[in-house]
């Protein structure tokens, strides 16, 4: 018996003789698939998290936007991640309407925070290397003061539909929720386009600007000086760019997903193409720690060791590669 679930009145109601959008090991390997990503999530945000905590080393105004992307990783896949296993294991949505309200609400505070959050990296490592402004030292307080802005922004775009415009609905194949794409009242139109303009558009045209004119400075810089600073400053520059190409090979099949909808809700679409942009989306939160773990010396000596169970040893000197406020590069600055 083929079975549809709808959010109907507060609960989730089984619609009989419906076609299901997948068959019933197309949820299953779904679900197992979020399981091992939401696992691997948690404890490569969390393994960033707590390191940042015990280690003063790490404790670097750069480093504040790292971890606020890790915390913004770890609520997406702990409000988004986790449920999608429970709602795929057995096939439909059974949070009702509240828990989808909730978790569209909080999937998207936590995924345009993590978004935000790479545009603000962007922007410290434009004012960092290339020093548009001339001497002013990047500090703690401007960094605090970018991921305070990155949880205010987002809290201001995704509060609407809590109020009447725009709304979360389910969306996919009906295991999970989200912004409401497909409806066509004013009030829903108006604030799709607004949320995508302010909330994607911006922030990739942020990034893309950023890391335009940094890239090109750095190629400056190596020409004119070299030498172990220029090399630094370009390993930790290259860092950034592959989370800012993960993040974005993660989220732009979902942005074209919602366009689409938006502009042709008539459209036709196989269960395979609803999904796999949203499952990817959610994928995002373990791509960005495997990368900074992975490329960062300073995070791979005391993320490793943790998550092995290990003592670390004793403490570096505290002149890092991520410590590029003092480095001969940022006293270059492009002409």
């Amino acid at each position: 018996m083929a079975y549809f679930s709808e959010i109907l009145n507060g609960s989730s109601v089984h619609v009989l003789g419906a076609e299901m959008p997948l068959p019933q090991a197309g949820f299953i390997t779904l679900s197992v698939l979020m399981a091992l990503v939401s696992i691997t999530a948690v404890v490569l945000n969390a393994t960033v998290i707590a390191v940042t905590l015990r280690h003063k080393q790490l404790r670097q105004p750069l480093n504040f936007a790292l971890v606020n992307l890790a915390v913004a990783d770890l609520g997406t896949t702990l409000t988004g991640s986790v449920p999608s296993v429970l709602t795929n294991a057995v096939g439909y949505y059974i949070m009702g309407r509240v828990g989808c309200v909730l978790e569209g609400f909080c999937v998207a505070l936590f995924g345009i925070t993590a978004l935000c959050t790479v545009a603000l990296i962007a922007v410290e490592r434009l004012f960092v290397v290339c020093k548009p402004l001339g001497t002013i030292t990047f500090q703690s307080k401007h960094a605090a003061g970018g991921v305070a802005l990155s949880w205010l922004w987002s809290l201001i775009w995704n509060t609407p539909p809590l109020f009447g415009w725009g709304s979360y609905q389910l969306e996919g194949v009906g295991t999970s929720c989200g912004p409401n794409w497909q409806g066509r009242d004013f009030k829903n139109m108006s604030y799709i386009i607004s949320y995508f303009s302010l909330c994607f558009a911006v922030p990739l045209a942020i990034i893309v600007i950023s890391y335009s004119w940094l890239l090109y400075t750095l190629r400056k810089v190596a020409k004119v000086c070299g030498g172990a600073a220029a090399r630094a400053e370009s390993k930790v520059a290259w860092m950034v760019v592959m989370m800012v190409l993960a993040f974005l090979v993660s989220w732009l099949p979902y942005a074209a997903l919602a366009l689409t909808v938006v502009f042709n809700p008539d459209v036709q679409m196989s269960s395979l193409v609803k999904v796999v942009p949203i499952y990817m989306a959610k994928s995002s939160t373990f791509y960005n720690p495997m990368i900074y773990i992975y490329m960062n010396k300073q995070f791979q000596r005391y993320a490793l060791p943790l998550l092995m169970c290990k003592d670390p040893g004793p403490s570096e000197d505290e002149a890092s590669e991520l410590q590029t406020v003092v480095s001969p590069m940022n006293k270059i600055s492009p002409e």
